[in-house]
């Protein structure tokens, strides 16, 4: 693994020819989500099935957190007290009519990592896959939305529905878009229903959507793990 910093994120590179993002081969971007340290999905290079030689780059979020978080990161701030009321309530998280402040410069840095990932990688954008977990998944799937740039797949893991108003207009021009998504019945955090909101809006769009429900709660099982490398075999061998 290696530090390197792509679009003025820092990222960890691993896999390729030399276990640090070396080679030519196709490029999975993942984006981890609140509250996890940098290195959180760097972990999952090695149990996933990928095509010989990908390279996986692993962006830091943009913002520290404090307040006991230690080493913590994350894309844009959350309502902690009001997540924690919630909690407390059993009311479920629901964001999805909300467009969350934070969330537009997080996407312009993201897309400024892909750039630098097909500039200074030299990866082709058609065999680069971007996906993310919880708040990184969110992003992901903005950035999907929100952007022209090809891409070879997508990838939720936990994520939700976000600025609905917004994001279901944009779905239709990302038709034929391969995405796997998948998510926890027992999730506390991000409840299932809206996760399947989700699936069946970009599903009606066109995207060919496949969906890995498991029972357990926010979290990244094996038997995600064990659908994920197929599907990033999939989207990333050459066309």
């Amino acid at each position: 693994m290696r530090l390197e910093r792509l679009g003025g994120l820092q990222v960890r590179l691993t896999g390729g020819t030399d276990g640090q993002g070396g080679g030519e081969g196709p490029v999975v971007v993942l984006l981890h989500g609140f509250g996890a340290p940098g290195d959180d999905l760097v972990p999952l290079w090695q149990a996933l099935d990928a095509p010989q030689g990908t390279r996986f780059v692993f962006p830091e979020g943009p913002l520290a957190l404090s307040m006991g978080f230690g080493q913590s990161r994350a894309w844009w701030m959350l309502d902690l007290d009001k997540l924690n009321r919630d909690l407390a309530a059993g009311r479920p998280r629901d964001a999805s009519r909300e467009t969350p402040k934070g969330l537009a410069e997080a996407r312009n840095q993201v897309t400024a990592l892909l750039d630098d990932v097909t500039r200074r990688l030299g990866a082709d954008p058609k065999r680069t896959l971007l996906g993310g977990f919880s708040q990184g998944a969110m992003l992901s799937c903005d950035v999907a939305l929100r952007t022209a740039r090809p891409l070879a797949g997508l990838v939720l893991l936990s994520g939700t529905l976000l600025a609905k108003e917004e994001w279901v207009p944009l779905m239709p021009k990302r038709k034929g878009l391969r995405v796997l998504q998948s998510h926890g019945s027992k999730d506390p955090l991000l409840p299932l229903f809206l996760a399947e909101q989700l699936r069946d809006y970009l599903t009606q769009a066109g995207l060919a959507v496949q969906w890995v429900g498991f029972r357990g709660g926010h979290e990244i099982p094996d038997a995600v793990l064990a659908k994920l490398g197929p599907f990033l075999r999939e989207t990333l061998a050459p066309r």
